[in-house]
């Protein structure tokens, strides 16, 4: 559990990675299966897991991470300078992909993936160099609850009356005079900065979590205690949920609990599977992926001109794919879906090579 590498934590980051990239690069959106979509507005599909696991991610290889580096001696002062360098780069490189998308400071979107990863990424650090387990614990719970209160307690103004629908709740409300540019909805944005305030609260939890895979306990020990822990927080976030509906557009109290029990119990299968059983070949493909997450997130979204916007002739490469999957006589969503895992097979290339050279790139 002490390796230089957390192979289970790389295997879990890699496939979420891998899956993130699945969900977001079908060949046809108006012919995607069901659960590769996120949910319209209330409720959560697997498509919705995706995102929170990878904060919950986020924290627990803070925690993973900077144990180590305090142990061996780092100065805070000197973490702290890389911590925020890193995640200007984070967020600049997620703002940078947003304008290449549109060329055009109008329609330039300043919120997004990168971006909130960046925040969790930033704050979550500082709260594991400079605060206790008791505090963070505070924090967390009490960035819940102050959101939960401010949503489903405070009415919306202009409206009289608390509202939870979409672009008419109190996050887009206040997302309307904080987040400059263009909102990915027009009227809201679900990686607006205000609930990225409960998103904290997902890498908070992840810290937690990594403190304990970085304690004294026995392997086995901790992966009894991440069940334990994990199906207690989903249970939950499932009874929160009656209150505050469990929504990832909102990015929910109720989504955090929920979401963060079931990365629990995933890491748990994850350290068992890797690390105990040393299944470490049926883990590979997400090792690979996992050992350079971001920069694959940033590649595949780059690769995306090359596969969905270059034209040939009068179609991309996506359209030509779909075509041939329609002469074939396969269902549309199935030639759609297996396009983004050929998407998959082709990213998994820079992938590998990056890992037999033993490059981790860090943005």
């Amino acid at each position: 559990m002490n390796s230089k590498r957390l192979l289970s934590l790389d295997a879990f980051r890699g496939f979420t990675i891998a899956a993130m990239i699945l969900v977001n690069n079908p060949a046809d959106w108006g012919h995607v299966f069901t659960p590769l979509l996120h949910a319209e507005w209330n409720g959560i599909t697997p498509t919705d897991l995706i995102f929170p696991f990878f904060l919950f991610i986020v924290g627990v290889s803070i925690a993973v991470a900077y144990s180590k580096r305090l142990h061996a001696g780092d100065k805070k002062s000197n973490l702290v300078k890389k911590i925020v360098w890193r995640s200007v780069k984070i967020f600049l490189v997620g703002v940078a992909l947003s304008y290449i998308h549109v060329l055009n400071f109008e329609d330039l979107r300043i919120v997004g993936v990168l971006q909130r990863i960046a925040i969790v990424f930033l704050i979550c650090s500082l709260l594991y160099l400079f605060s206790s387990t008791k505090a963070q614990i505070i924090i967390g719970s009490a960035l819940l609850l102050i959101y939960f209160i401010a949503m489903c307690f405070i009415p919306t103004p202009g409206y009289g009356k608390v509202m939870l629908e979409p672009g008419v709740n109190m996050a887009a409300w206040i997302d309307s005079f904080i987040v400059p540019g263009k909102m990915w909805q027009g009227s809201w944005d679900p990686e607006g900065f205000f609930s990225t305030i409960p998103a904290i609260s997902t890498g908070i939890f992840g810290i937690l979590v990594g403190q304990l895979i970085m304690s004294e306990l026995k392997v086995e020990t901790k992966i009894i205690w991440l069940f334990i822990t994990g199906f207690m927080v989903t249970i939950a976030g499932l009874v929160w949920g009656w209150i505050f509906p469990i929504n990832k557009n909102l990015w929910s109290s109720s989504y955090v609990l929920f979401t963060g029990g079931l990365a629990s119990l995933t890491l748990a299968v994850s350290i068992y599977l890797v690390d105990v059983l040393k299944k470490t070949k049926t883990a590979q493909i997400g090792i690979i992926f996992g050992a350079n997450a971001i920069t694959i997130y940033v590649l595949a979204d780059l690769l995306n001109f090359v596969f969905y916007q270059m034209m040939i002739g009068s179609y991309s490469l996506s359209n030509y794919f779909m075509q041939w999957f329609q002469s074939t006589g396969i269902m549309m969503k199935t030639g759609s879906f297996l396009y983004a895992l050929m998407y998959i097979g082709v990213l998994f290339v820079p992938a590998y090579i990056l890992y037999r050279k033993k490059v981790f790139i860090k943005l």
